[in-house]
């Protein structure tokens, strides 16, 4: 437990006080964010080149950086170049622009630590694990047994399809549906209905 506590901590100050030592170069700039949650965001600092990263992507949407403090060797993030503090506050066309470099990038970063599978996840809140209120997907590069999460050694139990897993079900399809009425409403809908 102590070991979890010790990296969580390390994940957290990597990410709110990058070492001093790090290199400057390449500089990292982008076009301006529209937030005032943006001038305390390191990852907007590192866009803006006042906060140093390892830049292995960029584009004029989003850039890749290499982690300041990696859960292993080649764990990268994708950031959007403008400042949004959630997955969910995230325009869709950004999320795609963001997820359409996955591929490219993934298999750049397997070649470079030899690797052969990668975990692509993203920290959406403070109960799952989110403490840099700027939305990036980290890709995280994988080998056999390397034991990387504690949940790997957890065994996943068959659902059982029983009256509160219809339910849940029920809800989540009823939740979808006020989300596209509210969308629908905004002229921005997509079709998310379910039987």
């Amino acid at each position: 437990m102590e070991a979890t506590a010790r990296r969580r901590l390390a994940l957290i100050s990597s990410h709110v006080n990058p070492p001093a030592e790090a290199s400057l170069s390449p500089y990292l700039f982008a076009s301006a964010c529209a937030s005032d949650d943006a001038d305390n965001c390191v990852f907007c600092k590192i866009i803006h080149g006042q906060a140093p990263a390892l830049k292995v992507y960029e584009d004029d949407e989003c850039l890749c950086i290499l982690d300041t403090y990696p859960l292993c060797h080649g764990h990268s993030l994708i950031i959007p170049k403008c400042h949004f503090p959630s997955l969910d506050a995230t325009p869709p066309s950004i999320i795609g622009a963001m997820c359409a470099k996955v591929p490219l990038i993934s298999n750049a970063v397997m070649k470079a630590t030899g690797c052969d599978s990668f975990n692509l996840l993203v920290n959406n809140g403070a109960a799952a694990g989110q403490v840099i209120y700027h939305t990036h997907i980290h890709i995280i590069p994988r080998k056999a047994q390397d034991c990387l999460w504690t949940s790997e050694s957890i065994r996943r139990r068959p659902m059982k399809i029983d009256q509160e897993a219809s339910q849940l079900a029920n809800c989540i399809r009823e939740n979808l549906l006020f989300v596209n009425n509210h969308e629908d409403s905004k002229g921005q809908a997509s079709d998310l209905t379910g039987d």
